[in-house]
């Protein structure tokens, strides 16, 4: 990490790849992430801890079973924490640039998650 400014938006410049978070900052023990997404994440749960999501560009939208199943709409600079043990599915029909902070490690998927396509891959966030 780097005691220098960051800019999220050159950072998401270095990559292309969809539902990838790229670990910008570390606060206490946080991961800052950004990423690209669009269309669908998969149906998964944090069991031990919340969700951080920011959006930067775009909309994105995340499906909600808590305990009936419901969807918030977030659009460029609103925020929206998924409670731990709560399944929830974002997705974004054009397209967003977003930022996650979820606990340094927590993979990307969750505890436990609906069976993955291939273009979702499992990990706790790729360093820049």
């Amino acid at each position: 990490m780097t005691n220098e400014p960051i800019d999220l938006r050159a950072v998401l410049k270095t990559f292309d790849e969809l539902w990838s978070p790229r670990i910008a900052a570390r606060i206490n023990d946080y991961d800052v992430r950004v990423t690209h997404v669009a269309g669908s994440y998969i149906w998964h749960v944090h069991d031990t801890t919340d969700e951080f999501f920011l959006v930067l560009e775009g909309e994105l939208s995340i499906a909600l079973r808590d305990p009936s199943e419901r969807v918030v709409s977030l659009t460029p600079g609103t925020v929206f924490v998924v409670p731990r043990g709560i399944y929830h599915r974002p997705f974004s029909d054009a397209g967003a640039d977003i930022v996650v902070i979820d606990p340094a490690g927590t993979p990307t998927t969750g505890d436990t998650h609906d069976a993955l396509p291939d273009h979702i891959k499992t990990h706790t966030g790729i360093p820049i």
